[in-house]
C-alpha cells in the first residue's frame, strides 16, 4: 500500500505494470463520520495487495451541509484524496446508491485512464471489514461483464438468481454502472431498501446474468447468533455488523492484523 500524500490516495495499490484487476470500493457513509473514516483508513491502508492489482477505497457521501464540514472534509481530501461527494441530499433508501453507481462513468471518464477505469465496483457499508486479498482471489476467475456479486438474501438461500445481494457489500462489473447511468429503469424506482431496490433493477433490466454468491465467506458478526452468521473463520472475505469497537477488535485480533508490526526501540506493545 502507498502511504498518504496530497497526490496519492492512501487506500490504493497497484503494480508498476498493467493492472490485472482494478477494483473501486465505495464505502457509503456520512460527512460527519470523521473518526470512522480515519479508523477505516488504518484498516484498509495496512492490508497487503497482490501485485498486478489496483484497489481504490473511497468514502462516499452526499452534499456537505455544514460550515465545519467544508473545512474538515476539504482537509481530508487534501491529505488522503479518498472521498467522493455526490450531488444529492443525504439519505439511505431514497436514491443514494443509484447516484453513486450512475455517477461513476462521468466521474472516471478521463481520456488517459484505462478502459474501463475499474473492472469491478463495490458498494459497502461502513460497519463491514473487507479482507481485500481474499476479495481479489474470489474475483480472479469471474467474468468482467454483467457480474452481480455478494451475499444472497434471504439468509437461507444459496441461489443468487432468486432475490438480491445484501447491502452489507455487493459488487458489479463496470458495464452495469454504465447501464444504470443510461437506463430509465432505476429512475422510476428509487425509494425502498437500497439493496432490494438494486436487485429489482437488475431483474427488470435482465442484467447480472453472471452472479456469484459469496456466502459464507461474507457473513454477519457471530453475535448475536442468527441464520445470517457463523463463527469467524480463515477463508473470510467480509464480516458485517461491526457496530462497536469491541466487535472490531475481536475481529481484527482473530485475523492477527498486527502480525507485521516491526520491532522498534520507539515503542513497546506487549
Amino acid at each position: 500500500m502507498t502511504n498518504g500524500s496530497s497526490e496519492t490516495p492512501l487506500l490504493s495499490s497497484s503494480s508498476s505494470g498493467g493492472d490485472e484487476i482494478r477494483i473501486l470500493v465505495g464505502i457509503l457513509t456520512l460527512p460527519d463520520q470523521y473518526p470512522r473514516r480515519h479508523f477505516l483508513r488504518m484498516i484498509y491502508g495496512t492490508q497487503a495487495i497482490p501485485n498486478g492489482v489496483k484497489i481504490d477505497v473511497k468514502f462516499v457521501f452526499c452534499n456537505l451541509t455544514k460550515e465545519d464540514q467544508k473545512v474538515l472534509v476539504a482537509l481530508e481530501i487534501m491529505r488522503y484524496d479518498d472521498i467522493i461527494i455526490l450531488n444529492c441530499n443525504e439519505n439511505m433508501n431514497k436514491g443514494k446508491t443509484y447516484t453513486y453507481f450512475s455517477s461513476l462513468p462521468d466521474l472516471f471518464n478521463e481520456t488517459d485512464s484505462p478502459n474501463p477505469p475499474y473492472h469491478y465496483i463495490m458498494k459497502a457499508d461502513d460497519d463491514i471489514y473487507i479482507r481485500l486479498e481474499n476479495l481479489v482471489a474470489s474475483l480472479k476467475p469471474l467474468p468482467r461483464e454483467d457480474l452481480y456479486y455478494g451475499y444472497v438474501i434471504p439468509c437461507q438461500s444459496m441461489d443468487p438468481f432468486v432475490h438480491y445481494m445484501s447491502g452489507m457489500g455487493y459488487l458489479v462489473s463496470w458495464d452495469i454502472a454504465v447501464w444504470l447511468k443510461d437506463s430509465e429503469i432505476p429512475k422510476k424506482h428509487l425509494e425502498g431498501p437500497e439493496d432490494k431496490v438494486f436487485g429489482d433493477w437488475m431483474k427488470e433490466g435482465r442484467r447480472g446474468k453472471n452472479r456469484f454468491n459469496a456466502k459464507w465467506s461474507m457473513y454477519n458478526f457471530p453475535e448475536p447468533p442468527t441464520k445470517c452468521t457463523h463463527e469467524l473463520w480463515p477463508d473470510t472475505i467480509a464480516v458485517h455488523l461491526l457496530k462497536n469497537q469491541e466487535k472490531w477488535i475481536r475481529t481484527l485480533n482473530y485475523f492477527n492484523v498486527t502480525s507485521n508490526l516491526k520491532p522498534s526501540k520507539l515503542y513497546h506493545i506487549p
